[in-house]
């Protein structure tokens, strides 16, 4: 065969034809899709469907668009383009790893001439989609698990206290991975407690109250963002906060809401914060024994924008590094 007589391989790329995998997302209403997704619909010589109670088939049709419901394998579908046609399979959410898998296959062996592969989403989680899969998930759970179901606000909460502190060891520790994976575990706390309480007989709430009622504070408390107040510097904001936070729990002393059942240090440190963020002169109590130095040092510390628990946090860890330093020279 002469150069001339040998097929052109741009014409030969054409005639090998197209293979769109559509992908859509279950979390957002079936029938928004982009532009994109839309002129390929309509575009696309063939439009196949594995799944017949697709959500988004009524809409596709509704449209204008013929959707067939086939099934097809690797081999076929690349028959399907011969010639240069467009061929567009619309995917379940969880996709069809039979076909993409057959498709790998045959595109590695060497044995066809592959027509072009791409993926399009047709539509896109917004940010936090995932949550609801997460409440969804977690009511299931609740419901037929038999260890789950049977758990209460009291006997869970020194899971919460355990994770929070776990927390605290990977922000401290900047273990990022760490970090996402306890970040997931406190807010399966702040779930599952949330998913109890939509039980209760006389006060039932549920994780849409929770949300929405910090939706209200953050919004009441960052006036200078959603209202006509303006703060230039984080001391700014910070009194924002203050002010309307005495407003909404008219306390009568600053040192309601602090949780005395928190770690001494930390204790120490908040209640120095209260005294001081309320304008308040309170002469430390006076006595001999290591508790009363300790209460000093951790007020002092805070005074200085030094958090006292975490600050030992640190030295212990210093500590134990030497503890085992030493246990390993002496083996």
């Amino acid at each position: 065969m002469t150069v001339e007589n040998a097929p052109d391989t741009a014409d030969q790329a054409d005639r090998s034809g197209r293979i769109v995998l559509l992908t859509t997302s279950h979390r957002v209403a079936p029938g928004l899709l982009s532009w994109a997704a839309w002129q390929l619909l309509h575009a696309a010589d063939r439009v196949l469907c594995p799944d017949e109670a697709h959500v988004q088939l009524p809409y596709l049709r509704e449209a204008g668009v013929t959707v067939e419901h086939v099934s097809p394998g690797a081999e076929q579908l690349v028959e399907e383009c011969a010639g240069g046609r467009t061929v567009v399979v619309v995917l379940s959410g969880e996709g069809d790893r039979r076909l993409t898998d057959g498709l790998a296959r045959l595109a590695g062996s060497g044995r066809v001439q592959m027509p072009d592969l791409e993926l399009l989403p047709g539509s896109y989680d917004l940010p936090g989609a995932r949550l609801l899969d997460l409440v969804q998930v977690m009511d299931r759970v609740r419901r037929e698990c038999p260890w789950t179901s049977q758990q209460t606000h009291q006997g869970l909460a020194k899971y919460l206290i355990e994770e929070a502190y776990e927390l605290v060891e990977a922000i401290e520790a900047g273990d990022r991975e760490e970090l996402r994976e306890e970040l997931g575990d406190v807010l399966l706390q702040v779930v599952f407690h949330a998913r109890i309480a939509q039980e209760d007989a006389e006060e039932p709430f549920s994780i849409d109250d929770v949300a929405g009622g910090l939706v209200e504070k953050l919004v009441h408390r960052h006036p200078h963002i959603f209202g006509d107040e303006t703060a230039e510097t984080a001391e700014d904001v910070h009194a924002h906060w203050n002010r309307t936070k005495a407003a909404e729990k008219q306390r009568d002393s600053v040192t309601e809401g602090v949780p005395v059942g928190q770690p001494a240090l930390a204790l120490a440190a908040k209640l120095a914060s209260r005294v001081r963020g309320g304008g308040l002169e309170v002469p430390l109590p006076e006595g001999e024994s290591v508790g009363y130095r300790l209460l000093a040092m951790a007020v002092r510390a805070e005074a200085a924008g030094t958090d006292p628990e975490a600050a030992l946090r640190a030295a212990a860890r210093a500590y134990r590094d030497a503890i085992l330093a030493a246990e390993g020279a002496g083996r």
